[in-house]
């Protein structure tokens, strides 16, 4: 479709998604098409879904972000044990002066530090935007959030209330009747990626 008219955007994205499509692509209209290029003439267009998941860990950042921990290890609480599964990491979201008050109150929080990770009590709970969860042998939940980014800290949620991991298995399995792929059918490489 060719509109300015951010309504027919939203009609247009949500049909495309019903028929299965991950989302729309969006183009200058004189803008030609170079491969391999990464431009901000064509965008992707894709819903971002939410989810509260708590802080169990961070890694101390390099460059711009030296001196905080800023890289978090996000979790899904599981009712079961009564413990935390990591589900994804992020450095995204969060401005300076949060990145500073995180650092500060996940350093109270530390439960051991091997001078790249800090480990913390599982009490810092953050609303997290993500494009789509994918199976992965990296962490033990066998869950990883793709395009993971902070969108706010939960100070109202104590971290028992946050997502569960059976949450997320229940939202991996409904983006296949989504798409309307069986989830048999995605065959996982070594590194957890489909084959084609």
């Amino acid at each position: 479709i060719v509109t300015s008219d951010p309504d027919e955007v939203v009609k247009f994205l949500e049909r495309a998604i019903s028929e299965g499509h991950e989302g729309l692509m969006i183009k200058k209209l004189d803008s030609p098409y170079r491969p391999g290029r990464r431009e901000k003439l064509w965008l992707k267009l894709k819903p971002a879904e939410n989810l509260d998941l708590v802080i169990v860990a961070a890694d101390w950042g390099h460059g711009r972000r030296t001196g905080w921990l800023s890289n978090y290890h996000l979790a899904a609480y599981n009712p079961e044990t009564g413990g935390f599964e990591v589900v994804g990491k992020t450095f995204k979201g969060l401005t300076d002066d949060e990145f500073e008050w995180m650092t500060k109150r996940l350093l109270e929080l530390k439960l051991e530090d091997d001078g790249y990770t800090v480990k913390v009590r599982p009490k810092i709970v953050v609303e997290v935007a993500y494009n789509e969860i994918q199976r992965s042998p990296k962490y033990r939940s066998g869950y990883a959030l793709r395009f993971a980014r902070i969108i706010r800290i939960r100070d109202d949620k104590r971290p028992e209330e946050a997502d569960t991991i059976q949450k997320i298995r229940e939202l991996y399995l409904k983006q296949f009747e989504r798409k309307r792929l069986p989830s048999e059918s995605v065959i996982l490489g070594s590194r957890g990626r489909p084959l084609s």
